[in-house]
């Protein structure tokens, strides 16, 4: 399974932005999917993920209620819609792929990331 994702940029803090990650060669409707970020000098943290039917969503914390993460199997794509954006959500972000739903960096697929920058 290859990922690719897109849609970074810069933003103003308090803009908006959304990461598409478009999948291919495999069975995307049988994967679940998740966003994962890494700033400079910090450890990748999880952002968001979705169940292969997209009935279950998962978030950090600190994401909840900016963030949501929708996928459309038809076009094999996984969405991260980053709403109230703040200088601390600027980082690179990767999508992944996985059979199993999780909050850890457990996913057997990685996207190549896209940058997202907040500014103040």
């Amino acid at each position: 399974v290859q990922l690719q994702a897109s849609g970074g940029g810069l933003v103003q803090a308090g803009g908006s932005l959304r990461l598409s990650c478009t999948a291919s060669g495999g069975t995307f409707s049988r994967l679940t999917m998740g966003w994962f970020r890494q700033a400079p000098g910090k450890e990748r943290e999880f952002v968001a993920a979705i169940s292969w039917s997209g009935g279950s969503t998962y978030y950090a914390d600190s994401m909840k209620g900016r963030f949501t993460i929708s996928r459309d199997n038809a076009k094999n794509t996984v969405y991260l819609q980053m709403n109230s954006l703040k200088p601390e959500d600027t980082a690179v972000y990767y999508c992944a792929a996985g059979p199993v739903i999780t909050r850890f960096d457990e996913y057997d697929y990685w996207g190549q990331g896209t940058q997202v920058t907040v500014s103040s």
